[in-house]
């Protein structure tokens, strides 16, 4: 009877179900050709670990199953036996995935699983089966030289959109970066909680790539202050890069009569430089008129003067306008 009294007791207290937790790297890249090697940490010993792959479009198969009392490694022939490989520690709770001769076609998201029997039966074993975070790989093509961490560049709301629909979208933008596996968070600049945003997708631009996240916020919290948290997965470097955002309230109530003025200003030199491109225009148009007339039907230029019956039919010409006017 002691058998399914822990399990009822278990089932009428799930939190006894987190016996275990596992530990997993987020993101693992490596270029094609090559291996990858997945990592899996338990915080306890435990029987068994089992390795699935999960891809897009795709149902979760499970690959192998690890046991780790001893080197035995039961492959589920989902994979050709050259493809996947395991290995346990002797401490009963390290096990890693080696992915061989890398391939595109090997990208996803690789979980694994740890199962702790609890009861044993000649007939059945009864036990509990704890999922990690899971890993997500990456096969990249041939890389620059050398890893190269985002460029960041930063947008903040504009007036507008605060004055008139009382929100704010902050934008940042990554440049340049190599490989392509990275994550953006935002969060409060001294909160913990991971906020609602929105991201792009990574795009290639020549041998590097760029992505895009936004963060619109509203009311009250135009008043905080807010960061980016991004990280790219380099092999020189894993720190995360963390780009504070100002508080709009704030910045906007000290420079905000500074921007309207220079917006302003703008806008009088640009209208000032409108109409002083008309004028000089229509300048050019009379005196190209005039030059034409005097090439095309007045008289011939004479050395260095010119005809005196220029003057002439200029002083008939006006005596005729002032008898027609009056």
């Amino acid at each position: 009877m002691l058998g399914p009294l822990a399990i009822l007791c278990a089932l009428l207290f799930p939190g006894g179900w987190a016996w275990n937790t596992l530990e997993q790297p987020i993101m693992v890249v490596a270029p094609a050709g090559s291996s990858a090697t997945l990592p899996c940490k338990a915080s306890s010993r435990v029987n068994y670990i089992h390795w699935y792959r999960l891809q897009e479009g795709m149902a979760p198969k499970r690959l192998l199953r690890v046991d780790m009392s001893g080197p035995y490694v039961r492959r589920d022939w989902v994979l050709k036996a050259d493809k996947v490989n395991a290995t346990s520690e002797e401490d009963s709770t390290s096990c890693t995935l080696s992915v061989l001769k890398l391939e595109k076609s090997d990208e996803g998201v690789y979980y694994c699983a740890a199962w702790q029997a609890w009861v044993q039966y000649s007939w059945s074993d009864w036990g509990i089966k704890v999922f990690g975070p899971g890993t997500q790989l990456r096969v990249t093509d041939e890389s620059p030289d050398e890893d190269m961490s985002p460029k960041p560049t930063v947008f903040l709301p504009s007036i507008a959109e605060r004055k008139i629909h009382n929100v704010g979208t902050y934008l940042c933008l990554l440049e340049d970066f190599f490989p392509d596996v990275i994550k953006i968070d935002w969060k409060e600049k001294d909160g913990k909680r991971i906020l609602t945003s929105q991201q792009g997708d990574t795009m290639k631009t020549n041998d590097t790539y760029m992505k895009f996240s936004w963060l619109t916020v509203t009311g009250a919290s135009l008043d905080k202050e807010h960061k980016c948290i991004v990280k790219h997965k380099s092999k020189k470097t894993g720190i995360d890069q963390e780009i504070l955002f100002p508080s709009i309230n704030k910045e906007l109530a000290i420079d905000s009569t500074k921007y309207e003025d220079a917006t302003l200003q703008l806008q009088l030199r640009n209208t000032s430089a409108y109409y002083t491109y008309v004028i000089l225009l229509l300048k050019s148009l009379v005196y190209s008129a005039i030059t034409a007339f005097y090439l095309l039907g007045g008289p011939v230029l004479c050395g260095n003067g010119i005809d005196l019956q220029i003057t002439e039919e200029t002083e008939t010409f006006t005596l005729q306008q002032e008898q027609m006017l009056s």
